[in-house]
């Protein structure tokens, strides 16, 4: 966060939000020491899905894949403001991100706008195909505080080694319609965010994009490991410089992941998954909602699913064996490199 960043987001907070997180923090440490079961706070962060629809075929994304088992379709708005009604005064941050391209729901920045009126610090992610001028009008009035864009290259032919069947054109040119509009509007937000997913194609243009950035105004860039998920025999994705790598080489050629797997996680003790369609996982790697904590419905809350037997039952398994969960194993806890 830059200093305007960081004071748009402190004036969000309110005393029964700091609480829940203070409880939050007390209580992460109460159950990693002596393996007590969780209490009555709820999260203070939540990632939703508007979409599992995307317009791009990114390698190694399930979206871009088309490989999910579970539906895709687009979150209601009227579903969205019932989960919002519910959290609002516990709620911190809201992700409009699970997977999926959120610009593709046609009520998205309508539920960004209801969010945002609720005094909840709203972030996205956006592959920036969609920013025409008329729609980044229409995030700068949303309220959105933050967008992460992602651009995985300077130049064309090496953007589109990962970003399959993206144009590196449209992205700058939503950029700048975003920035444009902020200073139309003079506004401060949204924050914006370049993300570089650092693979092998891509990673001698990290300082192009330090240059991209400050020429056309960008507020921030993010360097970002790539989740591969056959790693372990060497991938053409995989960069050279460990430094921006998720796994490091071993001796016999093989790969490993390069961070030790803790049996804690932060994460998933303050922050939730809900899918479009209300299924509420424990965490962004669950992509395919292997792991459904419950459903959010008529009969069933938010509160109710994170107060239940079933996450209390996960979340000690992530206290005691963390190792032995699938979706801890390849994990990007800890391995960001923030530039």
């Amino acid at each position: 966060m830059n200093f305007r960043d960081t004071i748009g987001f402190i004036k969000k907070l309110t005393l029964k939000k700091v609480i829940n997180a203070a409880g939050l923090v007390l209580t992460f440490y109460i159950s990693k020491w002596w393996q007590v079961r969780s209490y009555p706070f709820m999260p203070m962060t939540l990632s939703i899905e508007p979409t599992t629809a995307c317009n791009l075929r990114c390698p190694e994304c399930p979206s871009g894949l088309r490989s999910f088992t579970r539906p895709t379709g687009n979150l209601k708005s009227d579903f969205f403001r019932s989960i919002i009604d519910e959290v609002k005064d516990k709620l911190i941050y809201l992700i409009f991100y699970f997977q999926g391209e959120p610009f593709i729901n046609p009520d998205f920045l309508k539920m960004v706008k209801y969010t945002s009126n609720h005094g909840i610090y709203t972030i996205t992610s956006t592959n920036g195909h969609f920013l025409t001028d008329d729609i980044a009008k229409k995030t700068v009035e949303s309220g959105l505080d933050r967008i992460i864009i992602s651009i995985d290259g300077a130049t064309q032919n090496t953007y589109e080694q990962y970003r399959k069947e993206g144009k590196l054109a449209n992205v700058l040119a939503g950029t700048k319609n975003l920035i444009k509009w902020k200073k139309k509007l003079n506004s401060n937000s949204p924050h914006i965010i370049f993300q570089f997913l650092v693979v092998k194609p891509n990673e001698h243009q990290i300082e192009d994009i330090e240059v991209l950035a400050k020429e056309i105004g960008v507020d921030e860039v993010k360097y970002k490991s790539a989740q591969i998920y056959d790693f372990k025999n060497g991938n053409p994705l995989i960069p050279e410089n460990e430094k921006y790598s998720r796994y490091s080489r071993n001796k016999d050629g093989t790969y490993k992941l390069k961070y030790n797997l803790k049996d804690a996680c932060w994460k998933m003790w303050h922050s939730a998954v809900i899918t479009w369609d209300g299924k509420v996982v424990p965490c962004c790697f669950d992509k395919d909602a292997n792991h459904v904590m419950g459903q959010i419905s008529t009969d069933s809350s938010m509160a109710h699913i994170w107060q239940g037997e079933k996450y209390h039952s996960f979340k000690k398994s992530v206290f005691t064996k963390r190792s032995s969960i699938d979706i801890c194993q390849n994990c990007t806890e800890g391995c960001q490199v923030w530039h």
